[in-house]
């Protein structure tokens, strides 16, 4: 009998301990920055690249690498998708047949290679 109830001990213990396994939390990072015309020039050589304040947000998932988007201030919300800056980010975008619903704040002709740079600092990668 004390067998039985060590093995149910031990089963219970189990079953309910977090996971070791850490494969999930390896593949799957996010992270956002705030930013504002005003503020951009602090920090970057570019020019600011959108016509409005808003966030540069990343997130990675192995299939595509870690995609960064562009939402204006006001439309970070679960339900909006963000303006793609990266090709990682449009060819998610295009897999799952989805669209940004936020309005499109890229000025015409800007570099967005910093704006991709900060959002990959934001999920840790350069």
């Amino acid at each position: 009998m004390s067998r039985w109830l060590i093995s149910i001990a031990a089963l219970s213990l189990a079953a309910c301990s977090p996971s070791q396994n850490d494969s999930y939390a390896q593949q799957f990072v996010s992270g956002d920055v705030a930013v504002h015309e005003v503020f951009w020039a602090v920090d970057h050589n570019t020019p600011y690249p959108f016509t409005t304040s808003g966030e540069i947000s990343c997130v990675y998932y192995p299939e595509f690498g870690t995609e960064v988007y562009f939402e204006p201030a006001g439309y970070s919300k679960d339900s909006s998708i963000g303006t793609p800056l990266n090709k990682a980010a449009a060819k998610s975008l295009e897999k799952d047949g989805m669209i940004p619903n936020v309005p499109y704040s890229i000025k015409k002709d800007a570099d967005l290679s910093e704006a991709v740079d900060v959002g990959l600092k934001a999920c840790g990668e350069v």
